[in-house]
């Protein structure tokens, strides 16, 4: 039983000083430097969804922007979202946009310039033949800063 105890403190450890090893390994560098200027800042994604209309948020140059809005179907009636759309193109221009035909709807931006722009898109309703559709329009909106 003690050479058990053993055996498994001495398994332990070991596994202890490889995890630390590979740990260490897996860090990586900064990203390099351009000659005479500091790091070379990395891009961000960011992934907007339903639930994130009216928020605001900070992007930089060169981030990407990713818009999916899910639509709704249900008993002859489907709530379809328009695909997004940017109010400031030089600031947030949009590189791929779509609709499906369950009502979702997807948009990617790209922060091109610095200023203020609004993502928009608007949801609104699609009856089958012999349903009826609310007459409501629902509007989905992000404002997005680039600095």
């Amino acid at each position: 039983m003690k050479a058990m105890r053993q055996l498994t403190a001495v398994f332990v450890a070991g596994a202890a000083l490889v995890a630390g090893t590979v740990c260490a390994a897996a860090q990586t560098a900064p990203a390099p430097a351009a000659p005479g200027r500091g790091p070379v800042p990395t891009a961000h994604r960011v992934v907007l969804a339903d639930q994130d209309t009216g928020r605001a948020l900070t992007a930089r140059p060169g981030d990407e922007i990713e818009v999916r809005l899910t639509g709704v179907r249900d008993r002859g009636t489907t709530f379809a979202w328009s695909q997004p759309v940017s109010g400031a193109p030089a600031v947030l221009g949009r590189s791929a946009a779509g609709t499906t035909p369950t009502g979702s709807a997807t948009g990617r931006f790209t922060a091109a310039g610095r200023g203020t722009a609004a993502l928009t898109a608007r949801r609104t309703c699609h009856a089958a033949p012999g349903a009826r559709c609310p007459h409501v329009v629902v509007v989905w909106k992000v404002t997005v800063t680039v600095r």
